[in-house]
């Protein structure tokens, strides 16, 4: 049968692992989150939408730790580097899966986007993306009508802008400038459509023969439309 000395020697030994315990809990506790080692990119990369615009998806990147476990609480930086465009937020804390996210509005300086992503103690990550940027004038409807002169024309002048791969190009600015004739053509500028069309009307001038309408578009070449008035 055990003595009360026993009792107490068996609690002096219960006390003490537990107050140890104790100490290695709140010593972990304050060292707060682990140094990152990796940063991988989960989702976002190599998308492609008319530079301007927020791409489908946003970016997402994982942080993880020396042995490949996920970092909650981390700064995340992202930043563009080429292509001019924005990432809204500029920086993230990572969540409970190590995870931080940004929307990129991608630029219209450049076809080539890239963004950065800095995490401290780890190299800096690339993103790339592709910015359609409009490459063409089309004249889709309207070139080369006759009219007697001081006339519209029976059918309406159609223009499409478009990227790569005859991508409609959406919210440019087209113009139209009478070069020959005399005549008149309304509305001298418009915005394109979701179809990357603007429409216009071209009344021909009082003059018999040839007139002529200048299309432009911000760098693109221009474009020359003929009419014949009679």
């Amino acid at each position: 049968m055990r003595s009360a000395s026993d009792f107490r020697r068996v609690y002096r030994i219960i006390r003490t692992s537990i107050l140890g315990i104790g100490a290695l809990s709140c010593s972990k506790e304050a060292t707060g989150p682990a140094d990152a080692a990796s940063v991988l990119l989960v989702q976002g990369n190599l998308q492609q939408i008319q530079g301007g615009s927020e791409l489908p998806n946003p970016v997402v990147v994982r942080v993880l730790d020396i042995e490949g476990s996920p970092i909650p609480g981390t700064t995340v930086g992202f930043n563009v580097v080429i292509g001019g465009g924005s990432v809204t937020p500029g920086s993230a804390l990572t969540d409970e899966n190590g995870e931080a996210k940004t929307k990129w509005v991608i630029g219209t300086l450049d076809a080539q986007q890239t963004m950065q992503v800095r995490v401290k103690g780890v190299d800096p990550v690339l993103v790339s993306a592709v910015a359609l940027l409009p490459s063409d004038i089309v004249i889709a409807q309207g070139a080369n009508q006759n009219a007697a002169v001081g006339a519209a024309l029976k059918n309406p002048i159609v223009v499409r802008i478009v990227g790569p791969n005859n991508v409609p190009m959406k919210g440019i600015a087209v113009a139209f400038q009478v070069t020959n004739g005399g005549g008149l053509i309304s509305p001298q500028s418009a915005i394109t459509n979701a179809l990357g069309e603007v429409t216009t009307r071209w009344t021909l001038g009082t003059t018999p023969g040839l007139n002529s309408v200048s299309v432009s578009s911000g760098s693109l070449q221009p474009v020359t439309l003929n009419a014949v008035g009679s």
